[in-house]
């Protein structure tokens, strides 16, 4: 089945088997989103040093074996196993990245470094401690297996092997694997340009004074936050005023200059707002009820400007679900976007300590704080579950994830548990 476009789905919502903009599950809108999602094309070449965090843009492809000799796992010598525990003669000493230049026969020994390569005839190491050593000549005190304490030539990776796939985000141990194959560059995806800026006449940034019912904007520090960590290139826009005008200018100027546009607030479902109104006129943009908690409200859409389309995610204004709703469909769709392979979050099943009280038909995503006693871990949840706390999101190590069909649990039943760190 053709998956219609957003415009048909906002004029027949009856186009697409169980689309319901009033009543969505976290499942359904994250395959709803993934349908309209494109990955970047443009791709560059990067020194491996630069080159964390970004998405491998061409399957890297091993050049030789690694190791490329068999080599000694261990200091000890190196000998026939036929020699059995019979008396060798030394003939010489094997270190790494100086090899023995002759050839071992039977009766003999070489003494080798670890790292060091194999000599030719030899297919045993037997560790130094497990030896005599008088004038020159050798005694095994402990046959080893033949073959032990070597690591041979492709152990580790074999010539033309695909060591990084195609979509993969480079991490620490990438940057040493590459440089093992002596690869200097690799080529990459380029930075995806997300824009983001915060709306509401109550909002004030940061270092000014606060007026009576006003607040400070702590969702942009977020955003940023999980933005940067993500590796995408961030323009914050600031916090603007519940001015059309001004609205109507931030929104065309991000949308035109990145390939994704974040807010927070003035996305209510039913709510009268200004921002409603200028997405509806720039672009096609889907407002739904999620049943999540917290994070009910989610606009998702593109935003058009002369010869430029944009993706656009309206998140509530409440703090922490403006996070929660960033972690459960905004970070997978910018990964998608980015070119990588995107892996559904590792969750853990673990004791919870206290009971909840929990509504059956919706997803919860409860602030925890995980912990480890006598053994095994167990999960606390935070006695304030306000999607205005954001301090939660600090003392927190965990979401506790109740899916819609869990209701009220008692002490020491078994959830499922999200990590906050490990993200990504």
């Amino acid at each position: 089945m053709t998956t219609p476009s957003l415009t048909e789905l906002l004029t027949n919502p009856s186009c697409m088997e169980d689309y319901d903009p009033n009543a969505m599950s976290v499942s359904q809108a994250k395959s709803y989103i993934r349908q309209y999602l494109q990955a970047v094309s443009h791709t560059e070449t990067l020194p491996i040093h630069d080159s964390l965090g970004r998405v491998i843009a061409s399957a890297v492809v091993s050049p030789h074996n690694v190791p490329n000799h068999h080599n000694s796992a261990m200091d000890g010598y190196a000998f026939k196993h036929a020699d059995g525990i019979n008396q060798l003669h030394i003939m010489g000493t094997a270190f790494a990245g100086k090899p023995f230049s002759g050839e071992v026969f039977t009766g003999q020994c070489v003494k080798v470094m670890t790292g060091a390569v194999i000599p030719l005839g030899a297919d045993t190491v037997v560790m130094q401690e497990r030896v005599t050593v008088k004038d020159g000549q050798l005694h095994i005190l402990e046959l080893p297996k033949q073959g032990a304490n070597i690591r041979l030539a492709g152990e580790d990776i074999t010539l033309g092997q695909t060591v990084l796939s195609e979509g993969h985000l480079i991490r620490p141990a990438d940057l040493g694997l590459l440089a093992s194959l002596g690869i200097p560059t690799v080529s990459v995806y380029r930075r995806l340009k997300v824009a983001f800026f915060s709306t509401g006449d109550e909002l004030v940034s940061v270092g000014k004074p606060l007026a009576e019912g006003q607040i400070y904007d702590s969702n942009r520090y977020t955003l940023y936050g999980m933005l940067i960590r993500l590796g995408v290139e961030v323009s914050d826009l600031g916090a603007i005023p519940d001015d059309p005008q001004l609205l109507e200018q931030t929104l065309l100027k991000a949308a035109s200059e990145n390939d994704v546009v974040i807010t927070s607030g003035g996305v209510s479902v039913g709510e009268a707002d200004h921002m409603k109104t200028l997405l509806a006129k720039h672009g096609e943009v889907l407002f739904w009820k999620i049943n999540m908690k917290p994070g009910r409200p989610l606009a998702y859409g593109k935003l058009h400007t002369n010869h430029h389309t944009a993706h656009y995610f309206g998140l509530p204004g409440n703090p922490v679900a403006t996070m929660v709703t960033f972690y459960q469909f905004v970070r997978d769709a910018l990964l998608h976007m980015m070119g990588a392979t995107v892996k559904p979050f590792p969750t853990f099943k673990v004791t919870c300590t206290a009971p909840i009280k929990k509504a059956q038909g919706r997803t919860e995503f409860q602030r925890g704080l995980l912990f480890e006693s006598g053994g095994d871990w167990q999960v606390k949840p935070l006695p304030n579950q306000s999607s205005g706390v954001l301090s939660s999101m600090s003392f927190a190590n965990c979401f506790i994830v109740l899916g819609e069909e869990i209701g009220h649990l008692e002490a020491g039943e078994t959830v499922s548990v999200q990590l906050f760190e490990g993200v990504i």
